[in-house]
C-alpha cells in the first residue's frame, strides 16, 4: 500500500460542516423576515409572507438535512424527557404565528390539557412546526393543530382545508420518503425525516410511526404522528 497517498477527504463531514453554516445564515434572515413583516403595510406584508415560507422551508431542510447525518452516524444527542404538552403545543403555535397571521391562516388547536409525555423535545418540535409550515402551502385558509392521548399513544395531527395530498403519494407510504420527483422538485426530505425521528421513539414494545391521510376535522391533508 502507498503510504504517500494522501487521505481521501470525509466528504460528508465537509457537507455537514457547510449545512450547519447554510443554516445559521438562513436563521438570520427568518429572524430578520418576521421581525420585518411587521413594519410593512398590508399590501406588502401578503406579497412578502410567501418568501418568509420559502425562506423557512430552506432552514427547515437544512436542520433536517444536519439531524439526519448525526442521526445516521449515531452522535446526534437524543433526549427522550418529560414535556408538558400544554408548553410544546404554545411554543409550537409562537414560532408560526408570524407567518400564519401574515398568511390570512386560521390556526384551531385541540390538545389535552394537563398532559405529560415522554420525547426528544427539539426533534418532535422540529417535526410538527415543520408539518405547519408545509400545510401553509397548500391549505385554502385554515389549519388543526391537535394533540392528544389515543389508547396510551401520543397522536399529533396537522390538518388542513386543502385540496388533500395527491393519490399518489397516499399509496407511496414509506416509499414517499426514499423517492424524489423531479416534475415536483420534491425530495421527500420532510416526509423520511418525520418518518426516522419517529421511529427513535419506543416504548412497552411500540414504535413511533407517520402516517398520511385525507379528511379530517377540516377535509383536506392530515399529517398524524404517533409516539408511544
Amino acid at each position: 500500500m502507498d503510504q504517500t497517498k494522501e487521505a481521501s477527504p470525509d466528504i460528508s463531514a465537509f457537507l455537514a460542516s457547510a449545512v450547519h453554516d447554510m443554516k445559521n445564515s438562513i436563521g438570520v434572515l427568518v429572524n430578520f423576515l418576521e421581525t420585518s413583516l411587521t413594519e410593512l403595510g398590508p399590501g406588502a406584508k401578503e406579497k412578502a409572507a410567501p418568501m418568509l415560507y420559502e425562506v423557512k422551508r430552506v432552514n427547515d431542510n437544512l436542520i433536517q438535512m444536519l439531524a439526519i447525518y448525526k442521526i445516521g452516524n449515531q452522535f446526534y444527542p437524543f433526549d427522550l424527557a418529560e414535556n408538558s404538552i400544554d408548553d410544546f403545543v404554545r411554543e409550537i403555535v409562537e414560532q408560526n404565528k408570524t407567518l400564519l397571521d401574515y398568511s390570512g391562516i386560521t390556526l384551531e388547536v385541540d390538545c389535552d390539557k394537563g398532559l405529560d409525555w415522554y420525547f426528544d423535545y427539539e426533534l418532535i418540535s422540529g417535526v410538527v412546526s415543520h408539518a405547519l409550515n408545509n400545510a401553509t402551502h397548500y391549505t385554502r385558509d385554515k389549519l388543526r393543530l391537535s394533540v392528544k392521548d389515543e389508547d396510551g399513544e401520543l397522536v399529533m395531527r396537522v390538518e388542513d382545508n386543502g385540496s388533500g395530498y395527491p393519490k399518489s403519494i397516499l399509496e407511496a407510504g414509506d416509499a414517499v420518503g426514499r423517492g424524489v420527483n423531479f416534475a415536483s422538485g420534491s425530495t421527500g426530505l420532510g416526509l423520511y425525516f418525520s418518518s426516522m425521528v419517529a421511529r427513535l421513539h419506543k416504548n412497552r414494545g411500540k414504535i413511533g410511526g407517520v402516517f398520511l391521510e385525507n379528511g379530517g376535522k377540516l377535509g383536506g391533508s392530515c399529517f398524524i404522528l404517533r409516539l408511544p
